[in-house]
Order: C-alpha cells, then sequence, then structure tokens
C-alpha cells in the first residue's frame, strides 16, 4: 500500500491549477470509481489497475478534482500492433467537488491498483457532534 500524504502528494506531482491546460481526453479513457459522501468527508474510491504511485497526477483548480493516472507502458522488441492500444489506455477523471470540501487537506492512498482518496469537509459544514446523554436518573 502507497500512502500519499501531503508533501508526498507534491512529490507526485499535485498541483494546485490556474492555468487552463488540460491534457487532451481523446488519449485516456475514464476509470470505474465510487463516490460516499458522508458527515466529515467525502470518500473516493477510483479503479486504477496497472498504475504505480508514480504514474499518479492529482490537480485542483477551484472546486475541481483532475486525476491522471498513467500505467507504465513496456515496448516489447517483437511488438507488433495487434489493437492493444485501447487496452493499454491511461486514465483520466475530472470531477466538481463543491465548495464544502476543504481540498488543501485532501489525503490520497494506492494499494492493489485503487486510488483511495479523502476531501475532508470545512470545519464551518460540518454537523455538530452528538453529545451523550444518561438516560439512568
Amino acid at each position: 500500500m502507497k500512502t500519499l500524504t501531503p508533501s508526498a502528494l507534491s512529490a507526485q506531482r499535485t498541483t494546485i491549477e490556474t492555468s487552463d491546460h488540460r491534457p487532451s481526453l481523446d488519449a485516456f479513457c475514464v476509470p470505474q470509481f465510487d463516490a460516499q459522501s458522508l458527515p466529515h468527508a467525502l470518500i473516493l474510491e477510483v479503479f486504477v489497475p496497472g498504475v504505480d504511485a508514480h504514474g499518479i497526477d492529482i490537480a485542483i483548480r477551484g472546486t475541481d478534482l483532475f486525476i491522471t493516472a498513467r500505467k507504465t507502458h513496456f515496448v516489447r522488441p517483437n511488438w507488433q500492433a495487434l489493437h492493444l492500444e485501447a487496452a493499454q489506455r491511461d486514465y483520466a477523471l475530472q470531477l466538481r467537488l463543491g465548495s464544502s470540501l476543504d481540498v488543501n487537506q485532501l489525503h490520497a492512498e494506492l494499494n492493489d491498483g485503487i486510488l483511495s482518496i479523502t476531501v475532508p469537509t470545512l470545519a464551518i459544514n460540518r454537523p455538530p457532534a452528538r453529545e451523550r446523554t444518561d438516560l439512568a436518573a
């Protein structure tokens, strides 16, 4: 399991973008993903088989999250085109997160081809903690 902490994310080419430069989506396929909204965080699981931690690029621009996951491509010495191009395409995903999430506290982990991303909600948007009351009086 590879944990990508905020400092490791910086080392893994995570950027907060201000320009309009995005990779062409024609060369990519959209990965399967699962999103779970909890009161304290948004949890994303993005399925990117064949990708290692060095191939992941997470960029945030405003409320948009851009994930690019590049596979390691092996060129065989006796290579011939056998319609493998589609199976070897890299992954690109764009999601609009909204303004209630603290994208600066984003945490990502890569484990067996599953990229888990946790984005906590802003403290002002969290529901108050429930107080425990003893009913035995």
